[in-house]
Formats: structure tokens, C-alpha cells, sequence
């Protein structure tokens, strides 16, 4: 049997790092806002030719060879595949993955690759899961890889595509999809890569400590990101796009001030360009520190401002907003 799965990445819009438990049961009405992109994360999986599972990576080149699943020696760029193959225990396997997105470029692109190989193990294995429990079991096994705690909001726009806001609060989390259309947001979006990678783990992870350990200008910054993502829920419902551009210049002026290496020179240089450029506003994807930022423009304005990007050296993503979210085939 071969399975072939496939997940998009998302933009974060506004509310991130709230999605950590348990932040979000510290601020009342607590959502994260996000949108699945076509830059999709995929894998297939075929029977082994032999008595070993074996790993390849379409954007590295790298390959690994198992042959026992349970005595595997460290390899970084693997610990995802080799964790779920020892949760899912399939018999040998070949496993091949590709993702759109860069490595490190704060697209949720290994929460969209979990997605897609939990889904894929899963037919591949036969066994049932509803889309809650695959998204329960993928935050937790890579939570175990990373050694922290990872985040609610990156696995829903990988399941379900669109547009939404993930509400969370002491009930559980719930996804709304949200009236907004996407082609009207696509059309107000550019999308750039830094070329500097990002590790999403360290930035949260210390705003977390800092936040259960009562840093009370981490809970103010959070009060306020928390009414941003309020406000521009209700902006991009209403079509309000001038607000929409505002409420995205707060939210980066905000989250800023959470660390220091949220931000860094080429960042603030890229950020200056698009904004003289006529870009609203931007902000990084993710946690910062590098990966890809996004800018909202008006739709006129767009093309300069992708030019200008260009020119000063970051690498422009083409892509709009994906409304399919897991797929799962079966040749």
C-alpha cells in the first residue's frame, strides 16, 4: 500500500504564543488568529524493499537507514519521522517528506509535517482517530521531541485549511472558522523569507517561564495581545481592512517587547523597506528571531512592495490562503 498525505502551514496573525498551556487560561477570551497557506507540508509512505524503515528528505537530500526502531541514535533532523514511526510502529516503511515552506521560517511547517505523517501512519496502520485526538497526539509527541511544550493553534489551520480563530479558555480550545474572504486577504498579503532560521522552542518557551513565574510586564503584554487579536478578529470579519493593518502594527509593536531576540537588525531593516514601500504593517511569523515576515498592503500597493523586498535581499513566498486542510490518498 502506498499513502500519500499533505497539510498546509499557516500565517500567524495575531495572539500567538497565548496558545501554550496554560497562558491562555490567564487571559479571559484568549484566541489566536491564523490562516492555512498553499505552502503545504507532505509525505508518502511505502512499503519497505527490505527489513528496515527508511527515512528521506526531498529539501535536504538526507537519508537514513533503520534498522531497529527502538535503538536509534540521536539524529536531529529526524527526531519527528523516528517519533511518530515508534508511536505508530508500521512494519518497514519507506518514508519520503518534502515541505514548501523554508526550514525555521515560522510557518508552524513541522506542525503541518506532523499533521500530514500522523495521518498518513495512521491509514497506513489502519487505525481510527478523530481529527481532536490526531491533533491531541501530534502536539504531544512533538512536544516530546522539542523538549517543550508546544502550542494548540499550528495543528488546527494543518486539519481543517481557511481561516480561524482558535478560542481557548478552561472548556478546551475550539476553532471558529472566520467570514472573511480569502481571496480578499490573499490579495492584501506578502509573504518574505528573512534567510535566517528560527528556532520557535526558545523564544516561547522563555516567555512561558516568565509568564507562570509572575513577570508582570509579560502579563500586561499579554492583556494587550490578547485585546489585539479581539479587535482584529472584528476588523477582518467587518472587512475593515485599514484597522486590520493597524491592529497588525500593535501586535508587532507588542510583541517585541517580550524578548530580545524577537527581533534583530535585518528584520527591522526588512520591516522599514516594506513600510516605506506602503506596506500597513508586518510582523514575524511565529516566535521571531527569523523565519519570514508579513506584510498587509493594500492589493495596489503589493507588487512595489514585493519588488522592494526583493531588491533588498529577501526571498519573496508566493502563496494564498488554502481552504483544504489534511488530505490523506491512498494508491
Amino acid at each position: 500500500m502506498l499513502v500519500h498525505s499533505s497539510a498546509p502551514t499557516r500565517l500567524d496573525l495575531a495572539g500567538g504564543t497565548l496558545d501554550i498551556w496554560p497562558l491562555y487560561l490567564f487571559h479571559k477570551g484568549a484566541q489566536t488568529l491564523n490562516a492555512a497557506i498553499t505552502a503545504r507540508a507532505e509525505c508518502t509512505l511505502s512499503p519497505s524493499a527490505d527489513n528496515s524503515w527508511h527515512l528521506q528528505s526531498r529539501d535536504t537530500g538526507e537519508t537514513l537507514t533503520v534498522h531497529d526502531l527502538e535503538g536509534v541514535p540521536d539524529t536531529p533532523r529526524h527526531r519527528l519521522v523516528l517519533r511518530l514511526l515508534q508511536h505508530f510502529q508500521p512494519e518497514p516503511v519507506t518514508v519520503v517528506t518534502h515541505s514548501d515552506s523554508p526550514v525555521g521560517a515560522g510557518l508552524a511547517g513541522s506542525s503541518a509535517l506532523n499533521i500530514a505523517l500522523c495521518g498518513a501512519l495512521s491509514r497506513y496502520v489502519e487505525t481510527a482517530y478523530t481529527a481532536d485526538s490526531l491533533m491531541s497526539l501530534a502536539g504531544n509527541l512533538e512536544a516530546q521531541v522539542i523538549g517543550v511544550p508546544t502550542g494548540v493553534q499550528d495543528y488546527r489551520p494543518a486539519m481543517f485549511g481557511g481561516i480561524a480563530s482558535v478560542e481557548m479558555g478552561p472548556d478546551g480550545v475550539t476553532r471558529s472558522a472566520l467570514g472573511v474572504e480569502p481571496e480578499a486577504l490573499g490579495a492584501r498579503i506578502v509573504l518574505v523569507y528573512t534567510g535566517q532560521s528560527r528556532d520557535s522552542g526558545i523564544n516561547n518557551w522563555e516567555v512561558t517561564k516568565r509568564h507562570i513565574d509572575g513577570d508582570r510586564r509579560v502579563i500586561d503584554l499579554f492583556d494587550d495581545i490578547a485585546d489585539v487579536a479581539r479587535a482584529m478578529r472584528e476588523a477582518l470579519e467587518t472587512s475593515d481592512w485599514d484597522e486590520v493593518g493597524r491592529q497588525l502594527v500593535r501586535e508587532w509593536t507588542l510583541r517585541k517587547q517580550l524578548a530580545p531576540g524577537v527581533t534583530t537588525p535585518a528584520i527591522d531593516a526588512l520591516v522599514d523597506h516594506g513600510l516605506n514601500a506602503g506596506a500597513w504593517g508586518a510582523k514575524v511569523c511565529g516566535a521571531g528571531g527569523g523565519g519570514c515576515l508579513l506584510f498587509l498592503a493594500d492589493p495596489s500597493s503589493v507588487p512595489t512592495i514585493r519588488r522592494t523586498l526583493a531588491e533588498a535581499g529577501a526571498s519573496v513566498i508566493d502563496t494564498m490562503i488554502d481552504l483544504d486542510g489534511l488530505k490523506v490518498e491512498v494508491g
